[in-house]
C-alpha cells in the first residue's frame, strides 16, 4: 500500500465515526469543506468546463437540496447521470462529490445531478434510500430542466451512496420507473449485516474501519432489519431486470466482498456487470484522486462504461 495512504489513514483515524459522541457527529454533520488549492489539491476540486446550479428536487417529506452539473458548450439534450453521495448515510454532502461528479458530467457530456438526501441518525432507514428515489423520479421527469434527456438515465454512487444507488434501482424496477440504463457502484456496502469475510480481514484497514462499518450501520438501521432488500440490496429475493452494472472494490476496504457478492448475484441473475476490484487501494480512494494513485484510472473506466451504456 502506498505511504501517502498509510499516512492519511492514520489521520483520519483520529476522526472516526466510531469514536464519535452524538455532540460531535453533530458538528462533523454541519461542517463543510470548502473549495481551496490546499483542499483541492487533496481532494480534487471542480473540472474545468463544467458549470454547477443548485437547486431543489422531491423528497420522500419535503424538498432535498440537488447540484447539476453540466459541461459548457455543449447544446441539445444530454445524457442524465443522477449521483448519491458517500458518507456511511450519516456524513457527506454536496461538495464532497464535487470532483468526482465535475468530471463525469466533462467526460461524458452528460448533465450528472447529485442528491442531498437525509442524514442518520436523525433521520434512520429507509429516509435516504426513499429520497434518492423520490428526487431520481423527480429529476427525470424535470429532465427538460436540467437540459437532460430523461430517456437516458444512469444512477452512481460510491460507498452508502453505492448502496443507495443500487437500492434505487430495485426501486425503479418494483415502481415501474424511471428506466435506468446503467447502475454506477463504487465500492458498494450492500450487505449491512456485515458478513463479508473481508470485513474481519481488513478490520483495520486506512479510512474505513470495521468498527466504523459497525458504528454508520447503526447509525442508519437503529436496530431495524438489516436483511431488507432495500437496506441490503444483497438480500432482493430477484436480482433479473435490473440495469447493467459496474462494480468496483478497493483490496484494502472492510467491504470490498460485498461489491464481490453483488457482482456475482447481479450475473447470476443475468445481468450484465463489469466487476474491477483496485489493487492497493483503501476504502474511499476515489474521493482522494491527488493521493490514490488508481483514481483517475476508476474515473476513466467508470465514465467509459456510463458512455457506453447511453451509446447502446
Amino acid at each position: 500500500m502506498d505511504l501517502r495512504v498509510r499516512v492519511l489513514g492514520r489521520l483520519l483515524g483520529r476522526v472516526s465515526v466510531s469514536s464519535m459522541d452524538d455532540e460531535r457527529l453533530r458538528r462533523a454533520q454541519s461542517r463543510s469543506v470548502p473549495h481551496n488549492p490546499v483542499t483541492d489539491l487533496l481532494l480534487g476540486g471542480v473540472a474545468r468546463g463544467v458549470r454547477l446550479t443548485d437547486g431543489t428536487a422531491r423528497g420522500e417529506v419535503g424538498p432535498v437540496p440537488v447540484r447539476a452539473y453540466r459541461p459548457e458548450g455543449v447544446t441539445g439534450p444530454l445524457p442524465l447521470v443522477v449521483n448519491f453521495h458517500g458518507g456511511g448515510w450519516t456524513l457527506g454532502n454536496l461538495d464532497s462529490a464535487d470532483w468526482l461528479c465535475s468530471n463525469v458530467a466533462a467526460t461524458v457530456g452528460a448533465v450528472v445531478v447529485s442528491v442531498d438526501y437525509r442524514l442518520a441518525p436523525g433521520h434512520r432507514w429507509p429516509a435516504a434510500a426513499e429520497d434518492c428515489y423520490c428526487a431520481l423520479a423527480d429529476v427525470v421527469a424535470r429532465a427538460e430542466e436540467f437540459g437532460a434527456d430523461g430517456s437516458r438515465v444512469a444512477v452512481m454512487g460510491d460507498s452508502a451512496g453505492g448502496n443507495l444507488a443500487a437500492v434505487v434501482s430495485l426501486l425503479a424496477r418494483e415502481r415501474s420507473g424511471p428506466r435506468i440504463v446503467h447502475q454506477g457502484l463504487v465500492y458498494p456496502s450492500v450487505d449491512l449485516t456485515m458478513s463479508s469475510p473481508s470485513i474481519d480481514e481488513n478490520a483495520s484497514a486506512p479510512i474505513l474501519t470495521r468498527a466504523d462499518c459497525l458504528a454508520f450501520r447503526d447509525h442508519y438501521l437503529g436496530g431495524q432489519d438489516p436483511h431488507h432488500p432495500h437496506a441490503s440490496p444483497l438480500f432482493a429475493a430477484d436480482h433479473s431486470g435490473l440495469p447493467p452494472a459496474l462494480v468496483q472494490v478497493a483490496e484494502h476496504d472492510p467491504i470490498r466482498d460485498d461489491g464481490v457478492r453483488y457482482a456475482g448475484v447481479l450475473r447470476d441473475a443475468g445481468v450484465p456487470v463489469r466487476l474491477t476490484e483496485y489493487v492497493g487501494m483503501p476504502h474511499g480512494f476515489l474521493a482522494f484522486p491527488r493521493l490514490c494513485r488508481s483514481a483517475p484510472q476508476a474515473l476513466a473506466e467508470l465514465c467509459a462504461e456510463q458512455s457506453a451504456a447511453f451509446a447502446g
